[in-house]
């Protein structure tokens, strides 16, 4: 009996196929130098799950959106996405997936519609589709007033949201966002939220990483907590709670990844004061 409908595609009254995964690693390795970072690294996604990929620092995840965005090549394993090998065709890859990073790096001397036309043009984007939807995004984000200044007078949370812009102005199948909230005002972290959940409607992936467990509880279909260069749990919030206690996401990562008393070490760092 077929458990999970998810992964099938209904084609004839009487027959279901399974979907190929939108992301797939297989036995995913990674050292710098004489570090494992990644211990081989198993993973496979659906098209539309919303994935939280969660992990204290050091964990593996970054190196993950490094190796899934085709920054790092140098990694044992194999790595398809959207049916198609990472090591094979990377430009392929890169134009399925778009990656809003944590840091907002970005042509300050630029406007935002000047920095966002580059982006198009690099993603073959017709002018006149990109002119209406740079227009679009940039007045959704608040940014109606701003977008032709120079971006080196804008406040971190104005560049976050020209980078969000910038990762999602192509359409693509697959979403990346590393701690996509940096420097966001409350108004702007609802509509990102919502606007996740929106794009999971529309079918598209989200891997979401954050260290901001509430957001991630709220907002993932699946969560992926790795530690040490491993996955130590994988599975809905739900799932996840009847695992370890019906506790918040919060207190089942920490009984999970903590190597000593959080309370402990917080007293610990009282003591300095004595």
């Amino acid at each position: 009996m077929i458990q999970n409908l998810s992964s099938f595609i209904y084609i004839y009254p009487y027959y279901l196929i399974p979907m190929e995964p939108i992301i797939e690693l297989k036995g995913v390795f990674k050292n710098y130098g004489e570090k494992p970072v990644l211990k081989g690294i198993n993973l496979s996604i659906d098209a539309g799950q919303v994935i939280g990929y969660i992990g204290p620092n050091g964990a593996g995840k970054s190196t993950t959106v490094k190796i899934l965005c085709g920054l790092i090549s140098d990694y044992d394993g194999k790595v398809t996405v959207a049916g198609i090998d990472l090591k094979e065709d990377p430009v392929a890859v890169k134009r399925k997936i778009g990656y809003v990073p944590e840091l907002a790096e970005l042509y300050d001397v630029l406007t935002p519609v000047e920095f966002l036309g580059l982006m198009a043009e690099l993603y073959d984007i017709p002018k006149i589709v990109a002119t209406e939807r740079i227009h679009k995004m940039l007045t959704a984000f608040g940014l109606e007033a701003n977008m032709n200044n120079r971006m080196d007078t804008f406040s971190k949370g104005m560049k976050q949201k020209v980078l969000i812009t910038s990762g999602l102005l192509h359409n693509p199948d697959i979403i990346i966002l590393d701690e996509p909230l940096s420097g966001l005002d409350a108004n702007s972290v609802i509509i990102v939220k919502d606007l996740i959940s929106k794009l999971a409607k529309d079918g598209k992936t989200i891997f979401y990483c954050s260290h901001m467990m509430d957001v991630v509880e709220k907002v993932s279909d699946r969560i992926i907590l790795i530690n040490e260069g491993q996955v130590i749990a994988d599975g809905s919030f739900t799932e996840l709670q009847a695992q370890q206690g019906n506790e918040s996401l919060e207190k089942i990562f920490a009984h999970l990844t903590a190597t000593s008393s959080l309370g402990e070490a917080a007293n610990d760092l009282m003591k300095a004061f004595d």
